[in-house]
């Protein structure tokens, strides 16, 4: 199996006899290392814990505890904060914005940081050989496995749900997904009647729809990071130092962009809920 050798491997001198020739192409699923307390270990946790690990150290190493006058790292870690808080705020709401920001600024992050994890010189190359000879490798990107993605979205409509019914209240929400939204004083009384039933079948279709939220969010993330992983490994695979240096590029934008998508439809979800006027609310 061919894995994507990143152009700055060559500064590591990585022996070429760690790496396996193959056509089948990226593994859809991670691969299990080993077994702690008889839960499986794979690459894609061994990477999650690493990266986190390195990030944790690096940000208590760099920044430290927060100053009056801030250093240079420390006026980094400020102004990715601020500029994420002026583009989510407006969008959940100043009620909801206190309990929601910790949560997106962590699946932002995050996100990003798993999906930049796969360009790292050695990620997806280094491994072991199972006995039908193919090389499983120790560290792979985690976005690349769907249960990752699938467990940030379930995650994330279940703050969504607490959170809707904390800063609205269940009757708003109910009132929301099936409530008459036409306006009393305005609509004939027969009209308006005739219309409840029609928003009652809108509402219904709105929960299959909410339903199927953490689907649509955890496969779009994973099939691009994972299409991103048979994209460099093809280039690389044709030519393993110039070729692939602009689809390398290429992922570091399209990681910036997932990780944008998925923290913007997760506030959007919760801002639909919450970001409204005391007097639509009432």
């Amino acid at each position: 199996m061919i894995r994507r050798l990143p152009y700055l491997t060559v500064l590591f001198c990585i022996p070429s006899v760690l790496l396996a020739a193959g056509d089948t192409g990226v593994s859809p699923s991670p691969y299990v290392i080993t077994e702690i307390f008889g839960l499986p270990l794979t690459n894609t946790i061994l990477t999650t814990w690493a990266i986190s690990l390195v990030l944790i150290i690096a940000v208590r190493t760099l920044v430290g505890r927060p100053k009056l006058i801030p250093g240079k790292w420390q006026a980094v870690v400020e102004n990715i904060i601020e500029q994420l808080k002026e583009l989510l705020l407006p969008i959940v709401g100043k009620k909801a914005f206190p309990m929601t920001f910790p949560l997106l600024i962590g699946l932002f992050l995050f996100i990003l940081i798993h999906n930049w994890s796969g360009l790292i010189p050695g990620v997806g190359v280094f491994g072991f050989y199972d006995e039908k000879e193919n090389l499983k490798y120790w560290m792979r990107p985690a976005n690349s496995d769907l249960n990752a993605t699938l467990g940030m979205a379930i995650v994330a409509m279940i703050a969504w749900l607490f959170i809707s019914l904390k800063v609205a209240g269940p009757k708003f929400f109910v009132w929301e997904l099936f409530g008459n939204k036409a306006d009393k004083k305005e609509t004939p009384s027969i009209i308006y009647f005739m219309l409840t039933p029609i928003f009652l079948l809108v509402g219904v279709i709105e929960i299959v729809s909410i339903a199927f939220r953490p689907v649509s969010l955890s496969f779009r993330l994973y099939g691009n990071v994972y299409g991103g992983e048979n994209l460099l490994t093809s280039m690389t695979g044709m030519a393993p130092y110039i070729v692939p240096i602009p689809f390398y590029v290429y992922e570091l934008l399209v990681g910036v962009v997932q990780a944008l998508i998925f923290t913007l439809l997760v506030a959007i979800y919760i801002g639909l809920m919450t970001n409204h006027d005391e007097e639509h609310a009432h």
